[in-house]
C-alpha cells in the first residue's frame, strides 16, 4: 500500500526497504499487542489451552495455558506486510505463501490437540511430514520457476561448490522440514524458541538485503540476486510481531504459540535462508535450533543401539530441568548461545 502511495505520488522516502521494514516491524508489534488480549480472552473461554506432555511432570501446572498465539502473530505479519511491501515482487509471494503453509499445517495439528485434550493427538507424524512436504514443494517449484538460481554456497568461500540444478529441490525441502520441526522441538519453555528467531530472523533478513543489493554483495562477495532485498520487510515484519508475542510469552507464559507458530517460523527460516544463499550458514544461524535437534537424535540412537540415554531427557532443555536448572535460567542461557553463534554468523560475511 505504502510502496504503491510512494510510487504514484513520486515520494522517494517509502521507496527504501530498510524505511519499510522499521515500519514493519512497529507496525506488527504494536498489532500483536493490541489483538493478543482479544485473542486471550477467547482463548480462555473456549478453553483453547496446551496439552502437556505427560513425560514433563515439571510443566503439568502449565496446562491451562492458551495455545495457537502464532495465529495472532501470523496475522499481525500479514497485515503489516500488506500495508508497506511491494506486492508486485515474486520472491515476497513465496514468503507469504511459506508462512501461510506451514502455518496451516501447524494450525490443524493445534487443533486436533486441543480438542483431543492430548498433546500426543492431531496429526499423525506421517501426515504431518506429508503435508509439510506439499508446502515445501510449492515453495521451491515458485523458485525455480522464476529462475532463482540454484548453486550451492558455503561460508568462507566467494564461488559456489557446484550447482544443484534439479537436486535443489531435495535438498531444499529437506531443509524446510529439518528447521520446521527444529524450531518445534526447541519451542519446549517459556519463550525459547522465540528470541532464538527474533535473532535468526534479523540475521538472515540482513543477509537476504545483501544478497539483492548490488553494491553490498559485491563489496562483501556474495552472490547477488535480484529482488530478493524486497523480502526484508517481510522479515523484519515476523521479527516485530514475535516481539510483541514475547511480551506475553517470556516467562511465566499467558501464551504459547504452538504448531501454528513454530512450524511458519521454521519454514520461513528455511526460506530466507534458500534465498540469502546460506543453507549452510543456517546451522550457525540456527545454532541453538541445532542444538535441540541434535540431542534428540543423539538420545534415540544411544537408546536404540546401547539401550542407554545421554541425556536425562531430549530436547538437551528437558535436560538442564531436570538437572535443577531455574527455567528462567536455561532460557536466557539459550538467548545468549543464540547471540553469540549469528554474530559469528555475520562476521563470517566478511571472511571470504
Amino acid at each position: 500500500m505504502l510502496y504503491e502511495l510512494n510510487t504514484l505520488l513520486h515520494m522517494h522516502l517509502f521507496g527504501y526497504i530498510s524505511v519499510r521494514a522499521g515500519l514493519a516491524f512497529l507496525l506488527a508489534f504494536l498489532l500483536v499487542l493490541i489483538l493478543m488480549p482479544k485473542y486471550l480472552v477467547w482463548a480462555r473461554a473456549k478453553n483453547a489451552n496446551q496439552p502437556i506432555s505427560k513425560y514433563v511432570e515439571a510443566h503439568a501446572n502449565k496446562g491451562h495455558t492458551p495455545t495457537m498465539g502464532g495465529a495472532v502473530f501470523l496475522a499481525a505479519t500479514f497485515i503489516a506486510a500488506f500495508i508497506v511491501i511491494d506486492l508486485a515482487n515474486i520472491y515476497v509471494w513465496g514468503g507469504l505463501i511459506t508462512l501461510l503453509g506451514f502455518g496451516l499445517v501447524g494450525f490443524k495439528d493445534d487443533i486436533g490437540k486441543i480438542l483431543s485434550g492430548d498433546n500426543l493427538e492431531g496429526l499423525t507424524p506421517k501426515g504431518k511430514m506429508g503435508l509439510q512436504i506439499i508446502v515445501a514443494l510449492i515453495s521451491t517449484g515458485l523458485l525455480l520457476y522464476v529462475g532463482f538460481p540454484t548453486e550451492l554456497y558455503v561460508p568462507f568461500l566467494k564461488t559456489p561448490l557446484f550447482d544443484m540444478g534439479w537436486f535443489a529441490i531435495p535438498f531444499w525441502v529437506l531443509m524446510f522440514l529439518a528447521v520446521t520441526n527444529a524450531v518445534n522441538l526447541t519451542d519446549g519453555l517459556d519463550g525459547l524458541a522465540t528470541v532464538p528467531s527474533i535473532i535468526s530472523l534479523v540475521s538472515l533478513g540482513l543477509i537476504v538485503y545483501v544478497t539483492g543489493h548490488a553494491t553490498f554483495s559485491h563489496y562483501l562477495l556474495v552472490p547477488h540476486v535480484n529482488g530478493v532485498g524486497e523480502v526484508l520487510v517481510l522479515a523484519s515484519a515476523l521479527a516485530g510481531a514475535l516481539m510483541g508475542f514475547l511480551w506475553y510469552n517470556c516467562y511465566p507464559a499467558e501464551i504459547f504459540m504452538g504448531d501454528t507458530g513454530s512450524l511458519s517460523i521454521g519454514g520461513f527460516l528455511a526460506y530466507l535462508a534458500i534465498l540469502g544463499k546460506s543453507e549452510i550458514l543456517l546451522i550457525l544461524i540456527g545454532f541453538v535450533f541445532v542444538m535441540e535437534t541434535v540431542s534428540v537424535i543423539l538420545q534415540v540412537g544411544s537408546y536404540k543401539l546401547r539401550k542407554k540415554r545421554i541425556f536425562l531427557m531430549a530436547p538437551l532443555h528437558h535436560h538442564f530441568e531436570l538437572k535443577e536448572w531455574a527455567e528462567n535460567k536455561i532460557i536466557i542461557r539459550f538467548w545468549m548461545i543464540a547471540f553469540i553463534t549469528n554474530v559469528l554468523a555475520l562476521i563470517s560475511f566478511k571472511f571470504r
